[in-house]
């Protein structure tokens, strides 16, 4: 019986791990910097909305945030906006090594008092403020994917009146859409552009 209980706990503590692992992922916190940008550029998200995305995204429960936290966020998150909306790799990279050169602290491994895995952090402390966490984290992620794709690591999406931005990379060709529905909204809008209008007669 106590075999079987260590067992389980053995196996429990390991699916934690492994879940936390993926929730530290270079390409998971790029998504999550994606999805706070856009909730907080595009979306005008306050408190509450902005605590469900990053609940979303894997941080533990509860996320308490004030209005002014949001609007420090909502600064870093224009900073970020500025890297990923970069129109090569030049200038993102310059933009980059900018915000990296203002937010970045000594490189250090950190596992929040044994809660978490080991993984790297640039900002000053365990307990910074959202908006200086954000910058860090983010920064730390975007060049990540520069450094891997050897490419700008964001772009807007290309749907005629849509702002939001998106990680352009995945297993399969580039993104150029934030969304299925930005995708299919403009391959319907393609569609009806090349359709001859009512009443016209070919030939």
């Amino acid at each position: 019986m106590e075999r079987a209980e260590r067992l389980r706990r053995v196996r429990a503590a390991g699916l934690e791990r492994a879940e936390w692992l993926g929730r530290l992922a270079g390409g998971r916190v790029a998504a999550r910097t994606v999805a706070v940008v856009n909730a907080l550029h595009v979306d005008g998200a306050g408190p509450r909305e902005v605590a469900a995305v990053l609940l979303d995204y894997g941080e533990r429960p509860p996320v308490r945030l004030t209005a002014a936290d949001v609007a420090g966020l909502r600064m870093a998150a224009d900073e970020v906006r500025d890297v990923l909306t970069a129109p090569d790799t030049e200038s993102a990279v310059r933009r980059l090594n900018a915000l990296l050169a203002r937010c970045a602290g000594p490189l250090r491994l950190t596992s929040h008092d044994g809660d978490a895995p080991w993984h790297p952090h640039i900002d000053s402390a365990d307990e910074a403020p959202w908006d200086e966490w954000f910058r860090a984290t983010s920064a730390l992620a975007l060049l990540t994917v520069v450094w891997e794709r050897q490419g700008p690591p964001g772009a807007v999406c290309a749907a005629r009146g849509c702002a939001r931005v998106l990680i352009p990379y995945g297993a399969g060709p580039t993104r150029r859409y934030c969304s299925r529905r930005c995708a299919t909204r403009e391959r319907v809008a393609a569609h009806r552009a090349r359709r001859p209008p009512r009443g016209s007669t070919s030939g």
